[in-house]
């Protein structure tokens, strides 16, 4: 851990695997919001910080003019809107925080902004929001980058991965460096063979050697979703080539007899799932609630190696330490849908040809209108026909960045008990 501690303002902390991960890079929490309830006692439980129970976007939970100007701006904000397993509704989820946190940089103005999500959001998909919180970035002052950063480069046995996005002043980003990989060359049996073991399952050593790969992601899903396993059918058949039964979480390891499953292999308890995404036995956390509970706020964790791996870089960046950027590349912004960009420079309506014409002979014509079709999920996006051809005029963007009239806070005052 450096000499010099950073403060830190998390929000939709949950469990604390991003927590954790930034409290060893160098950061104390000056405040964590979490709106379940049980991942907010977990928290208490095992930190002396102030943390925060409710709606994140709420002023009466907490103000965040108090903390205006902090080091770092952080959270893992909700997946569903973006997953691969959902409707990859973006903008018009309930559930969509990315935009607000976005804004919420722009109102706090924190030295810089760490947020984490799915790989979905890196797809073709959202390309136009993706262009949308970097336009918003840069207006507020941030240099930003995204990365897709693989938990099993970073020491976590678990094919993980995590889009994340990373915003800085430019004075600071360009010493800002995205973490050097460290490949894990543990297996899930190596890994928790000692815990398999633990109530004298003679087979566990062999189970270990033909447990040889690393986890598929770890699900921790939403209290829409049923009770503990190990998600959706694809995440069970590659769970159960690993030798793990993945209908469920078991209360304990296999005893003297072995695997009592339907299956004859053994099911994962918490402790192993805990350790697989990245908590060590020797940080002594306790998790609060029930078993579901429990399994959900460990699934849809931040594994914490991860997050200490880029809070570390951060930390790099704030200390001047390590190899600086080139001028060069911190003028080379990332365009992610140049399609938004024409559309948003235009005032006003533009032609069909005209839109061809800005986007420059590189563009590919036939993607065109699934790229409108993409943008027209996130954005007003209006559309007139005309015997020329058809005219298009982008109107405002769809996500809850704060509006008190958004459906999300409806629906959120409606079906809090079964957000999450």
């Amino acid at each position: 851990m450096p000499d010099e501690t950073f403060e830190v303002v998390e929000i939709c902390a949950g469990a604390g695997g991003q927590a954790i991960g930034l409290e060893r890079a160098g950061f104390e929490h000056a405040l964590a919001v979490e709106l379940d309830r049980n991942a907010s006692a977990t928290l208490k439980a095992n930190r002396d910080w102030k943390v925060a129970t409710g709606d994140v976007a709420d002023r009466g939970v907490w103000n965040p003019a108090v903390y205006d100007g902090i080091d770092l701006v952080a959270g893992g904000v909700p997946c569903p809107p973006f997953s691969d397993a959902g409707q990859q509704k973006g903008a018009e989820d309930e559930r969509d925080l990315f935009a607000w946190a976005v804004e919420l940089a722009g109102q706090i103005k924190p030295r810089a902004l760490l947020l984490e999500n799915v790989r979905g959001l890196s797809k073709p998909r959202f390309a136009g929001y993706r262009q949308h919180v970097l336009d918003r970035l840069h207006d507020f002052g941030y240099v930003a980058e995204w990365k897709l950063l693989q938990a099993s480069d970073y020491g976590v046995p678990q094919l993980r991965p995590r889009f994340v996005l990373v915003a800085m002043r430019p004075d600071d980003f360009a010493w800002f460096n995205w973490p050097e990989p460290t490949p894990t060359t543990h297996t899930v049996g190596s890994y928790v063979v000692d815990l398999m073991a633990s109530n004298g399952w003679s087979g566990a050593h062999d189970w270990a050697d033909a447990a040889n790969g690393i986890a598929p992601t770890i699900v921790g899903g939403s209290k829409k979703h049923g009770g503990a396993d190990l998600g959706p059918t694809r995440a069970k058949r590659e769970w159960a080539a690993l030798g793990v039964d993945g209908k469920g979480i078991a209360d304990r390891a296999p005893g003297p007899e072995g695997p009592l499953t339907p299956s004859r292999m053994p099911r994962l308890t918490l402790p192993m799932v805990a350790r697989l995404q990245g908590w060590r036995d020797d940080w002594n956390w306790r998790f609060e609630g029930g078993k579901t509970s429990t399994y959900r706020q460990i699934g849809n964790a931040f594994p914490p190696p991860v997050a200490e791996a880029v809070g570390s870089s951060i930390v790099r960046a704030f200390s001047r330490t390590g190899e600086q950027r080139s001028a060069e590349s911190l003028r080379t912004a990332i365009t992610h849908d140049e399609v938004l960009r024409v559309l948003r420079d235009r005032d006003g309506w533009i032609t069909r040809r005209q839109l061809i014409n800005e986007l420059g002979e590189g563009f590919a014509r036939q993607d065109l209108d699934k790229r409108l079709a993409n943008i027209g999920k996130d954005f007003d996006l209006e559309v007139k026909e005309y015997k020329t051809g058809p005219r298009y005029r982008l109107g405002e963007f769809r996500a809850f960045v704060g509006q008190e009239s958004h459906q999300r806070n409806i629906y959120l005052r409606e079906q809090q008990s079964k957000v999450s």
